[in-house]
């Protein structure tokens, strides 16, 4: 059945009239951006096909390989319908260009489309409501990211288009049209929700993350055009602008300069930034401490704006006397992490401060914007329980360094591979295998991790280039000691699978010949040769099974050597006795010598063997003297197989099993114990042929061995948490933004 979204967003909103005749500039603009989307898709969909590829390759089961293979299988057959589908929408975008509702801002109005009721998400199924979930954050970021140029953009084809108003503006390229419209597209791939999220995923990294470059393009062939060249924005974010340089002398100059141009820009370094500042001013009350509130609400007060340098130093002086209170510099970690309150600190700085010209010190706008900024993302920091607690400890010392960073560096948010982030989430991430502060005193990895603390407390003194630096040393001491683990950890998962393949082995070898072997019962010299001397042959037939394919082969024997023992009337049966024993005594000489059984022994055993099949013959003979209507003696059946009388797993179990099963190898988690202690480790094989979990520590040293239902059990009790491994940074802004969307 074809999976189709059962939403279709592209054309919910019918533009005005029919077929609307645009100038060549935008046929131009069209054709550029659909040829451009096409080449940028071809390299979304290559990026889908090794990123299945390799997820089959390291596939559990060979259902999960298939289930991979299949969906690669699928999108390479309907792949060019897909894109073709996809650009003719695109291209459909700039013939009838959907319109804004009235009185209401085009760059908002997609988003009141993203709204959805409750009512509304409760009939989609959660397949569907996951894909939406993560259409709307590609647009959300896209939006943030390309907000400059969009806003350009918008301006320049509401002149354009003769049915569009300031009141119902157009923007056929925002990303929220281009990415439902490879959403809808997209709906052909008959393919799972697990698939479906990485297509969108790399549709995210290849396409929308690229949108800049066609956006800046039509924006050159407009400019070109004579459409608004001077480009002048009026909203709310050039008024910010002109309140915090107007009354600060280093930046007047600047501000004026801007004015002049004209020109609206969002550094894409600061999109991310300058998101969250809208929903901070939502915020923003009486105890704001920035120039425009002592302007505001202070009878005009005159003031003195703290900032840049004299802002760094004042921070630096609070340091000192902050984060190492009452904390020996030989161990940063002691005690519970470091709470800063830093808008209570800079605000009793502020009251303390006397300035020669008696006016009242206070903070730009952005400047106060920044230390709520980092105050909440040390909040989420201090709260995350994935974070060891000595290196939770060790990095809450570092609130006020970052703070002096993203003072003199906003990038700091929105750059991933900034050096402060990167440093910052290289040690979270270092530190996750951490069980508790014991392991410290003999540890390289906590002495490296508070070296480079205490480095950066005693020497930032505002160039960020220290956190380069250090971050350079410590991915060097990383390489080094993963290397080492690594080797440790692949000698501990061979040996592992080694010894847990040989225990199958065996309990495989007597399970088989116990069930054999109580169903027909044989002589004891027959007893002791198959179970001290053939069950070598059938164990290791089963550990090379693999590669050789003996293990049915050695199983045979065993049938063969019973039904030997056994008496048979039947004249074929009689032909083939004949024939099997000379074969079943090759072969079981052979099995024997291969596993070098004692030679001595051997003879003994295989003279034994021809005694027993002997009597067997004559016995076959005597049978066959028998009077003809004698009833054949009633061979009791063996057993019946006592049904398997596990129980059925209850809700609660069953409810953790997928969670189980989505643990990939190298992701760490953390057991509980009954008596309140606790360890970390990670998951290093699965081992499919035992059910079989096997974790290691940091060191890659066994820890614990556990099944399926096992771990599924630990998790309902509470007693297993699987942590996360993302960048701590990333989550954190996630999670502050979040909250102030939530709180907005």
């Amino acid at each position: 059945m074809n999976r189709q979204s059962g939403i279709h967003y592209l054309h919910d909103r019918p533009s005005a009239g029919g077929p609307v005749t645009v100038p060549p500039e935008v046929s131009r603009i069209r054709d550029t951006v659909v040829a451009g989307l096409g080449d940028l898709l071809q390299g979304a969909f290559d990026a889908v096909d090794d990123s299945l590829f390799e997820l089959a390759n390291n596939a559990r089961s060979n259902n999960e390989q298939n289930r991979y293979f299949e969906a690669m299988r699928e999108i390479r057959i309907k792949r060019k319908g897909v894109e073709k589908q996809f650009q003719h929408s695109v291209g459909a975008l700039f013939d009838h260009p959907p319109l804004a509702d009235a009185d209401q801002n085009s760059q908002d109005q997609p988003r009141q489309q993203d709204s959805t009721s409750a009512d509304s998400l409760s009939l989609v199924q959660d397949d569907e409501l996951e894909e939406q979930v993560a259409l709307s954050a590609m647009i959300s970021k896209a939006r943030a990211y390309f907000q400059g140029p969009l806003l350009q953009l918008q301006t320049r084809f509401t002149v354009i288009y003769p049915t569009a108003s300031e009141e119902r503006p157009v923007n056929p390229m925002l990303p929220d049209y281009i990415c439902r419209a490879f959403a809808n597209a997209a709906g052909a791939f008959e393919i799972q929700i697990r698939e479906r999220l990485i297509v969108l995923k790399q549709f995210d990294r290849y396409v929308i993350a690229n949108l800049g470059m066609l956006m800046d393009e039509a924006n050159r062939i407009l400019v070109q055009a004579g459409v608004v060249p001077n480009f002048r924005y009026q909203g709310k974010t050039r008024q910010e602008h002109t309140d915090t340089t107007a009354t600060d002398p280093t930046t007047q100059g600047r501000g004026q300069a801007a004015e002049t141009a004209g020109n609206y820009q969002v550094r894409e370094d600061d999109a991310l930034f300058q998101q969250i500042r809208q929903l901070l001013a939502e915020q923003r009350g009486h105890r704001s401490y920035s120039a425009s509130h002592y302007g505001a609400g202070h009878g005009g007060t005159e003031i003195h704006i703290v900032g840049g340098t004299e802002l760094l130093q004042m921070l630096s002086q609070a340091s000192a006397n902050t984060t190492g209170q009452s904390v020996p510099q030989n161990n940063l970690s002691a005690g519970e992490p470091v709470t800063v309150d830093l808008r209570d600190l800079v605000e009793h700085i502020l009251e303390s401060r006397q300035t020669e010209d008696g006016k009242q010190p206070a903070l730009q706008e952005m400047d106060e914007d920044l230390i709520n900024l980092v105050s909440m993302l040390f909040e989420f920091i201090l709260d995350d329980y994935n974070l060891s607690a000595p290196i939770q400890v060790l990095i809450s010392r570092l609130q006020i360094p970052i703070l002096k960073v993203v003072i003199k560096d906003k990038s700091f948010f929105s750059r991933a591979n900034h050096p402060a982030r990167k440093l910052l989430n290289s040690l979270a991430r270092a530190g996750i295998g951490w069980s508790n502060a014991d392991e410290k005193s003999r540890d390289k990895l906590y002495e490296q991790i508070h070296n480079i603390v205490a480095r950066i407390l005693e020497d930032f003194d505002g160039d960020v280039t220290l956190f380069e630096t250090l971050g350079d040393e410590f991915d060097q001491f990383l390489t080094r000691e993963n290397r080492k683990a690594s080797l440790v950890e692949q000698r501990t998962r061979e040996s592992e699978r080694g010894r847990i393949k040989s225990q199958k082995a065996q309990e495989t070898v007597d399970r088989t010949l116990r069930e054999k072997l109580e169903r027909r019962p044989v002589p004891p010299a027959i007893h002791d040769i198959l179970m001290n001397g053939w069950s070598r042959v059938m164990f290791l037939a089963y550990l090379r099974d693999d590669v050789e394919h003996r293990w049915e082969q050695s199983v045979r024997v065993v049938d063969d050597l019973v039904w030997c023992l056994h008496p048979h009337l039947d004249d074929d049966e009689r032909d083939q006795w004949v024939r099997v024993v000379p074969r079943l005594l090759k072969a079981l000489r052979a099995g024997l010598e291969e596993v070098s059984y004692n030679s001595s022994r051997l003879d003994d055993m295989m003279a034994k063997l021809k005694h027993e099949l002997t009597e067997a013959f004559r016995n076959l003979a005597l049978a066959e003297a028998r009077e003809a209507g004698q009833p054949e003696p009633v061979v009791p059946p063996p057993e019946e197989a006592v049904e398997d009388t596990e129980e059925p797993l209850d809700a609660g179990i069953a409810e953790f099993l997928p969670k189980i099963d989505a643990i990939t190898i190298g992701q760490w988690v953390e057991f509980r114990l009954v008596n309140g202690s606790s360890f970390r480790c990670k998951l290093s094989a699965v081992i499919d042929e035992a059910d079989c979990f096997v974790f290691v520590n940091r060191m890659g040293l066994k820890v614990i061995e556990k099944t399926r239902i096992d771990l599924a059990h630990e998790m309902h009790r509470g007693r297993l948490t699987i942590l996360e491994q993302g960048a701590l940074i990333d989550r954190a802004l996630d999670a502050v933004v979040g909250s102030l969307r939530k709180q907005a």
